[in-house]
């Protein structure tokens, strides 16, 4: 059979269409990073080896990349160690309740770092609720131990164990029954078998993960705020936060300098990543076979269990804590039937005023985000993989620098291109408007991968019939790419929403009066000392975060395959 000739006319419509859509992409994506390293080079004017010298001369900039890189690769430790015993077992054994057990361990990767680190506070330290519940509180006057470098360590290893446990469990699931059977009939056993069949054909899987781990946890800006900023722990993110809001846009220059310095850091451990995930794809050449599968036998049970109190103590805990600690009238108070009280969570939610803007903006903030960039990125995605252009290429390979970027980072690079626009004496910096425009750069990649992983397992036969019955471009797009791609939208859009709904790395350094978000709200509650109305918000985040999750669990079996990163 002939293939169907594409339509000269139809084909200049969609290149015209891709240019326009990948023209604004580009915008809203790299355009900000582009201009963040102009002006870290030039200093705001010409190049200026001086001062970039000076400021990566100063002893505060040493310090906290020194801390930086110390808790990232410490934490980076506790995430491989947690993170590859749950993906070696969930994925190469018969452990029962999978889906629940990958589930809750998503969690605490879904909730957001300021979150984490406040709930960990709530059930440690002299004061903690829980702990004075229970008769378990230290001395008052005790020191809180996560208000140290080893706590960021701790809590920053739990944030991102989730990644480490996708990544190697996905390398782990190519690992064929065959090829163990083989060197088993061979003579191999035991140890044998793991230390030089299973452990060499998923390192580079392992070595992903550990590459995006780090990165993720160099940028995180919620657990160092929380837990480091009390104790005069800096890291590079929370300096350059004290910087911007102790100095105003006079430091914008030194602060794009120290953002390069975490920009380049994270951009190798891209680069390592990307390599060591092309080297995964060249291990094996012919069908996989049967997935490996490792009885258990009667270690099945007490393994289950030791499984599940790692939960419970990751992830149950905290959350208990903190919600303890919202139902006291006053942090450090135990909780007791006589002192069981919902004033926090009122004064919380319904009288504070800047709590109120900030489930206003934040819901808009994501809502908007999710709306727009399905907009945007369903045309874009379907588009590219017609016209597979050596510009479209080069975006596709970049797209994700936005969101692997530290938030902070991102943060600078739209204060620089946007607080003076264009040909205008207008600015942005200060508006929410800049706000979300920054939660387009960072989360679009987030609904492109779902929308483009989607549009690859489609038959093209389809859009090529109904071009070759006169179905416009826009018919094509709205009757047949739109029902198909759907649910991977949908799912996209959740995640998003996940996402953004509760950020504080990007708005912390873009928010002001009226323009507060939930996850800055969290912040200041805290660091003002309102730790139950702090608690109340978190837990009804939590709240929202878990039940958005819950209904892409349920509604998974319809979703196309690679969609939610936590599915089989």
């Amino acid at each position: 059979m002939k293939p169907v000739p594409r339509n000269t006319s139809s084909s200049r419509s969609e290149g015209r269409l891709l240019s326009l859509i990948l023209g604004v992409a580009v915008l809203v994506t790299l355009a900000p990073v582009v201009r963040l390293f102009y002006e870290g080079i030039t200093a705001g004017g010409a190049v200026n080896l001086t001062f970039i010298a000076e400021v990566l001369g100063k002893s505060s900039t040493h310090t906290a990349l020194r801390h930086s890189l110390t808790t990232a690769a410490l934490g980076t430790v506790v995430s491989v160690v947690i993170g590859s015993v749950f993906a070696f077992l969930v994925a190469l054994t018969d452990l029962r309740n999978k889906a629940a057990l990958v589930f809750c361990l998503m969690i605490p990767m879904m909730i957001p770092p300021q979150i984490t680190a406040l709930s960990w506070t709530q059930i440690m330290g002299p004061s903690s609720v829980f702990l004075k519940t229970l008769g378990l509180a230290p001395p008052l006057g005790a020191p809180q131990p996560l208000y140290s470098a080893g706590g960021i360590i701790f809590l920053l290893g739990i944030q991102h164990t989730s990644i480490i446990f996708l990544t190697l469990r996905a390398g782990l699931r190519a690992v064929p029954q065959d090829v163990v059977e083989a060197a088993r009939i061979s003579g191999a056993r035991g140890m044998r078998v793991w230390w030089q069949i299973v452990l060499p054909l998923t390192l580079p899987s392992l070595a992903a993960g550990i590459a995006i781990t780090f990165v993720t946890a160099l940028g995180n800006f919620g657990i160092p705020a929380m837990l480091g900023i009390p104790a005069g722990y800096t890291t590079l993110p929370t300096l350059i936060y004290q910087r911007l809001a102790g100095m105003g846009t006079s430091v914008l220059s030194e602060v794009a300098v120290l953002a390069i310095v975490i920009g380049l850091v994270a951009i190798f451990g891209i680069l390592l990543q990307r390599f060591f995930q092309r080297r995964q794809r060249v291990h094996l050449v012919g069908p996989s076979g049967q997935t490996l599968s490792i009885p258990l036998g009667g270690a099945r049970l007490p393994v289950e269990i030791a499984l599940w109190t790692v939960i419970l103590a990751i992830l149950v805990l905290p959350m208990v804590g903190l919600l303890a600690t919202s139902l006291v009238p006053a942090y450090g108070v135990p909780l007791r039937l006589d002192t069981l009280s919902l004033e926090g969570w009122n004064e919380a939610l319904f009288r504070q005023p800047a709590t109120r803007r900030a489930f206003v903006n934040s819901f808009l903030l994501s809502t908007g985000a999710a709306a727009l960039l399905i907009a945007i990125s369903l045309p874009l995605a379907w588009l590219m993989e017609r016209h597979q252009t050596r510009f479209a290429r080069v975006f596709d390979s970049l797209l994700d620098l936005p969101y692997a970027l530290p938030g902070v980072v991102l943060a600078i690079a739209m204060i620089l291109l946007l607080i003076n626009l264009p040909f205008t004496d207008r600015t942005l910096y200060g508006t929410i408007w800049i706000i979300f425009l920054a939660y387009l750069a960072r989360f679009f990649a987030v609904m492109f991968r779902p929308v483009q992983s989607s549009l690859k397992q489609l038959d093209p036969a389809m859009d090529e019939a109904a071009q070759s019955v006169g179905a416009s471009l826009r018919r094509r797009l709205t009757d047949i790419i739109l029902p198909l791609t759907a649910p991977a939208a949908a799912a996209g859009a959740i995640l998003v929403f996940l996402t953004a709904f509760n950020e504080l790395t990007v708005s912390a350094l873009l928010w002001s009066s009226g323009t507060e978000t939930l996850g800055v709200v969290i912040f200041n509650l805290d660091d003002s000392g309102e730790t139950v109305m702090a608690s109340a918000v978190a837990m009804s985040i939590v709240a929202v975060v878990i039940a958005l999750m819950g209904v892409i669990q349920i509604t998974s079996r319809h979703l196309p395959k690679g969609v939610v990163p936590w599915q089989s």
